[in-house]
């Protein structure tokens, strides 16, 4: 059987099993196929879709959706094509963004390139009998009653069922790191939640051999499960670099364009203008269009000129310095030949991750640049990238001791002496830190707490922004990936769900607009000293 509701750690402070691990699990009880089904996220999809394939295994991409305010009301949607991969970057995009979104209206449309599995007899009146809908059937102990109202339905209405057994964790042994993330995702102590609050503690991946023996009467459920799986067939073309299009003027081509200014900076950079800077921007010019970054080349130089049009100190860095195209273009004003700096180290054909452009701007006035690049290259088109935020030792071990309900000032007295280091190394901290050797966790309740919270290390715990990176897509941008509120929604901020190494896997390049309080330094200084001259 292939599990179809099967959530990672991405899926924040609710499911507990790393990617790795699922893929592993998967390995050993021979699945061809397996499901990532996040709620309200797709977080972990694109790691999980890398993952799966080098490994073998075909992933099938997919999310829980649950209704505002309701969570026990849910569908699993798959992508059978990527059409329906689509779908699913917009339906998760609206969940996060829409306050009026609503799960029933969304299910009562076609979604032809979707499967949708619920356990909601509501849900399942609502879609009607189509041939893309299922009910979710889950046989459990603690969910017999439940499964029996909604199997008399099913037979009453012939509405067709799949078997899934919801994956939150990945051992039997996991559940009380469940528990604990609950409560610390509730801002609840372990004590106080309840039934509503942690899932089933048979939500593990569990093998063939019991899964079998769970659904032995109702086989049709197997093959029904085994049949969407089949039929689900995504690629993402990961790796495929998708370009922003820059809008050239008087219907001139982009590498006319890119060539043609690049000429103009090279005259104005170079007197007399030498054999050798005609030779290597050639050179380059020539790999950038092989390697079809035009179009990228030209959208960074607009929105330099645009900076210091408006007056503002800009300056390029990093390995785009290497290059004389970025010399030429104002992006950067080092002269690579100069001082012999290889083009390669900032574009080669053998580079297995795409470059990116850094270019700092004052930190007052980087907002207002951002600003241009959204009004120009459109809403629907730019984002900014987000950032996971993962448990270190000091704020797993806080965590996971408020959820054992110590106060503050208990916490305190320990906390303040745990480093700053992985919280893997939680176990160990009286050995490998000496301001950590009077600090005594074999005694409860502080040996279960530090094993709890060793167990956090390099869990998300919430997304942030990335300080620089900014996204242009040459479609809108939920053609690739879903999008949401930054975590203060009142700034208004959307940011991507995948960070930036997931959007670096999806071909999406980033363009790092950076702010620099020293540029704004040196700006009040300029100012300052034009005034009093």
């Amino acid at each position: 059987m292939i599990p179809l509701h099967v959530h990672s750690y991405y899926t924040l402070l609710k499911g507990t099993a790393r990617i790795e691990e699922l893929i592993e699990a998967a390995r050993k009880n021979h699945l061809s196929s397996l499901a990532l089904t996040d709620t309200n996220g797709m977080y972990g999809l694109i790691p999980f879709a890398k993952s799966a394939s080098e490994n073998g295994i075909k992933p099938i991409l997919g999310c829980v959706i649950d209704q505002p305010n309701d969570e026990s009301v849910y569908a699993i949607l798959l992508a059978r094509n990527n059409s329906g991969y689509e779908d699913i970057c917009k339906i998760i995009t609206s969940r996060k963004l829409n306050d009026n979104f609503d799960l029933e209206s969304l299910i009562s449309q076609p979604l032809e390139n979707l499967y949708i599995i619920t356990p909601s007899i509501k849900l399942l009146k609502k879609a009607g009998q189509r041939h893309n809908v299922f009910a979710e059937l889950i046989l459990t102990e603690r969910n017999k009653k439940d499964a029996r109202i909604l199997f008399a339905y099913l037979t009453e209405n012939k509405i067709r069922y799949a078997a899934t057994n919801p994956v939150y964790f990945l051992n039997a042994g996991d559940y009380e790191l469940h528990k604990a993330v609950s409560a610390i995702r509730l801002n609840k102590n372990l004590d106080n939640l309840s039934d509503e609050d942690i899932v089933d503690s048979e939500f593990y991946f569990k093998d063939n051999r019991d899964l079998e023996k769970m659904f032995a009467k109702v086989s049709d459920a197997f093959k029904n499960s085994e049949y969407i799986a089949s039929d689900c067939n995504v690629d993402l073309h990961l790796k495929e670099y998708k370009f922003p299009i820059f809008a050239t003027p008087d219907g001139k081509d982009s590498y006319s364009l890119l060539w043609e200014k690049c000429f103009e900076g090279l005259n104005r950079r170079y007197s007399p203008v030498t054999d050798a800077a005609v030779n290597r921007l050639n050179m380059e010019i020539q790999v950038i269009k092989e390697m079809n970054f035009v179009d990228y080349f030209l959208v960074v130089w607009d929105i330099v000129k645009e900076a210091k049009k408006r007056g503002m100190v800009t300056i390029g860095r990093g390995s785009a310095a290497n290059s004389i195209v970025s010399y030429c273009l104002g992006l950067t004003d080092v002269d690579p030949i100069k001082y012999d700096l290889y083009f390669e180290r900032f574009l080669n054909k053998g580079r297995s991750s795409p470059p990116d452009v850094d270019i700092d701007f004052s930190w007052k006035e980087r907002d207002e640049i951002v600003k241009y690049v959204f009004d120009k290259y459109g809403y629907e088109n730019v984002a900014m990238i987000s950032t996971t935020v993962t448990f270190k030792a000091r704020s797993a071990f806080r965590e996971i001791a408020k959820a054992y309900g110590l106060t503050n000032e208990e916490i305190s007295k320990y906390s303040k002496f745990i480093p700053w280091t992985d919280a893997r190394n939680l176990t160990n901290l009286s050995v490998m830190f000496p301001e950590a050797k009077a600090l005594n966790f074999k005694i409860e309740p502080w040996k279960s707490i530090i094993n709890l919270a060793s167990r956090l290390a390099g869990f998300p715990r919430h997304l942030s922004i990335h300080p620089g990176g900014i996204i242009i897509t040459p479609k809108p941008i939920t053609t690739y990936t879903a999008l949401e509120y930054a975590k203060n929604k009142g700034l208004g901020l959307i940011i991507t769900q995948p960070d930036m190494y997931s959007i670096e896997d999806l071909g999406l390049v980033k363009i790092d607009l950076l702010s620099q309080r020293s540029l704004g330094v040196l700006r009040d200084t300029l100012d300052t000293i034009q005034r009093n001259s």
